[in-house]
């Protein structure tokens, strides 16, 4: 039924302002304000859209939003880090992190960061 259907990915977040300035000033993507400036539209290339919105009892969730494909991960890792994006650690059984902070653990290699209102984004290398 929903096969020939357009879709898009969204959450929410508690600052539309913030976060404005992180996906525009730090990850480098357009936004567009629609309802009056309570939700942001990104568009990405070759990519489903992203719709961020101003939700007042925002909770971040504790699993990754929203990924990121990249050529190469530690060059884009590195690039983020001198822009001021922190990336999470992880050492436990399932998910290891090195001291890039990159997962290299079998699969392709992710790197997790997080968003002004905490959600949490990846970056993976394809």
């Amino acid at each position: 039924m929903l096969q020939d259907c357009k879709a898009f990915s969204s959450f929410s977040t508690d600052d539309i302002a913030k976060t404005r300035q992180f996906y525009e000033g730090v990850l480098g993507l357009k936004a567009t304000e629609g309802m009056g400036g309570m939700v942001l539209d990104f568009e990405i290339k070759d990519s489903t859209p992203l719709v961020i919105y101003k939700k007042p009892d925002h909770r971040p969730a504790n699993f990754t939003v929203f990924n990121f494909l990249v050529d190469d991960i530690e060059e884009a890792v590195a690039s983020l880090k001198d822009k001021g994006v922190v990336f999470e650690s992880y050492d436990n059984e399932n998910i290891k992190t090195d001291e890039d902070n990159i997962f290299r653990g079998g699969g392709p290699l992710v790197a997790w960061f997080k968003d002004p209102s905490g959600n949490i984004l990846s970056l993976v290398q394809e």
